[in-house]
């Protein structure tokens, strides 16, 4: 017949721990951490991110140890795809000057703003997703999905970047040369708000480099990861990516290891 002793919490994790020296103790610790980070991160973040996330939360941990313990159980960043350009510039309408040139470095945000469109599949069919990404604090300001590809979406998109933003005239407003750009519509609304238009030179992905970045960090961290059946789960999926996460919570190593919206507030606060 068994019996069950009775034993103090406090005497049972002591007994557990009697032949661990604190070095262990503190390595368990930081491996608990280490998977738990690397969950919450979308399995993004490779060993310097990863210990700025760390390090922003409070905890103790160098990133030799974040590193050794990413080593130690093969935890790697998802795999990164490629994807191809939907641009279609092979038109006779109206473009503006390359004025933003690859010179990606802003001082304030709302100075420059780079636009473009990308695509996601689903089992209903394609997505497409226009978006406009500030160069400042590298937030998307403004976003529209649709299923088809029309020089609404831009406009929908830069309408809501906007909105969101009131920015003052001579904002850089920067896209490629594809027709829903160079549309009567989209072109209105940049001589409404006194915004300088800007587009890259005919074929070169290199002149709108910091919003094709985006896309792959999209892509990278979330669609080619899913297999949507409905365009309304996309979405919803898309929005809430960018909305709560890439906005607010994904640092990044070119803002200093600072979420876009971290970014915002300080400049606004030391602006005040």
């Amino acid at each position: 017949m068994c019996r069950v002793l009775s034993v103090k919490h406090s005497s049972y994790y002591d007994w557990l721990g009697r032949n661990l020296s604190d070095q262990q103790i503190h390595r368990n610790q930081c491996e608990l951490l280490v998977k738990v980070a690397h969950t919450q991160t979308k399995q993004c973040y490779g060993v310097d991110r990863l210990h700025a996330h760390l390090r922003a939360q409070g905890y103790d941990i160098s990133q030799y140890m974040v590193r050794s313990i990413k080593e130690e159980y093969g935890i790697k960043c998802r795999l990164h795809k490629r994807f191809k350009v939907t641009t279609d510039s092979d038109h006779n309408k109206l473009v503006y000057p390359n004025v933003l040139d690859q010179k990606f470095d802003a001082n304030r945000p709302n100075e420059v703003w780079v636009s473009d469109i990308t695509y996601i599949w689903t089992a209903e069919g394609w997505l497409y997703l226009a978006g406009v990404k500030d160069l400042y604090t590298k937030e998307l300001v403004g976003y529209a999905i649709n299923k088809r590809m029309t020089a609404d979406l831009v406009c929908r998109a830069l309408n809501m970047a906007i909105k969101n933003k009131r920015p003052s005239k001579g904002l850089i407003v920067h896209s490629d040369r594809g027709s829903q750009y160079c549309s009567h519509a989209y072109h209105k609304i940049v001589k409404q708000h006194q915004f300088t238009g800007s587009m890259s030179a005919k074929g070169n992905c290199f002149d709108n480099a910091p919003i094709e970045s985006f896309w792959g960090v999209l892509k990278n961290e979330l669609v080619y990861h899913q297999d949507y059946k409905t365009r309304f789960t996309a979405i919803n999926d898309i929005i809430r990516y960018i909305e709560l996460y890439y906005n607010q919570t994904r640092i990044q190593k070119g803002l200093g290891y600072k979420s876009p919206r971290q970014v915002w507030f300080d400049y606004y606060r030391q602006a005040a």
